[in-house]
């Protein structure tokens, strides 16, 4: 079998990885852990995986966007300045990703892969101060400002993605001032904005893995499907924490192997 090409047995595991990605991200965030990894393990280039693992997340991203619709009315012109950002900055990240070689990418991963399992174990902490900050006291609101790290922060969700909510959320969370509710619904349409743009961007590289994109993207429509079902059975925290020890025991594995 040729590098990179994957059998019906690879194809099947790396659409349970998205299953249990969709459930993951559903309830605690961070199923790019999951689903990348496998991806390389299953023997794909590691540009090729994380090109592939954009393209198969691409839906679930519109679906949770959807599902807080409800908390974006009113937020009209503050989405339109923010998502514009959004799209430049995926779509500079994307194509950063692009031209960066396969050697160099592959030196990158652990820390990449370390960088997002820290984002995600601070998710909780963000959250969090947040609310002590939004609730306890007015703030200026300095929306205009959001813009330059919504951008760069994009960058990074167009290049690996793993932990952007919880860096826009921090910056939102700073910056402007609202509920942590629209903000989080906010948080959202960022991360489907810059995912989107990168998604499209990919899909007319050449780097796709198409098979595997198309099985993991019904799959991780089906995981988040069953994490919806799943919310009151399953605390985030615990998973969120089952998430992270892999993420670090992943990135720590690459960064010996490397």
């Amino acid at each position: 079998m040729e590098p990179g090409a994957l059998s019906a047995l690879d194809l099947g595991l790396a659409g349970l990885a998205a299953v249990a990605a969709g459930a993951v991200n559903a309830l605690a965030g961070g199923g790019t852990l999951i689903t990348f990894p496998t991806l390389t393990a299953l023997g794909l280039p590691t540009v090729v995986a994380n090109v592939t693992n954009t393209i198969a997340m691409a839906p679930g991203h519109f679906g949770a966007t959807l599902a807080q619709k409800r908390d974006l009315a009113g937020q009209r012109a503050r989405v339109s300045r923010l998502v514009p950002a959004a799209l430049l900055g995926g779509l500079a990240g994307g194509a950063l990703l692009l031209f960066t070689s396969e050697r160099v990418f592959r030196q990158l991963v652990p820390f990449l892969i370390l960088l997002a399992s820290g984002l995600l174990a601070v998710q909780e902490p963000v959250r969090a101060w947040l609310l002590r900050r939004l609730g306890t006291h007015a703030h200026a609101s300095r929306e205009a400002l959001a813009i330059l790290p919504v951008f760069a922060a994009s960058i990074y969700g167009g290049y690996f993605g793993a932990g952007l909510s919880v860096i826009v959320l921090a910056a939102l969370g700073l910056l402007v001032d609202d509920s942590l509710t629209r903000l989080n619904a906010t948080k959202q349409a960022i991360g489907f904005a810059a995912n989107t743009a990168a998604a499209a961007l990919f899909a007319f590289s050449g780097q796709v893995h198409w098979p595997a994109g198309l099985v993991m993207a019904v799959g991780a429509v089906a995981g988040g499907a069953i994490g919806g079902r799943l919310a009151g059975r399953v605390r985030p925290a615990t998973l969120r924490l089952v998430v992270v020890t892999v993420g670090v025991a992943v990135g720590l594995a690459y960064l010996l192997r490397g």
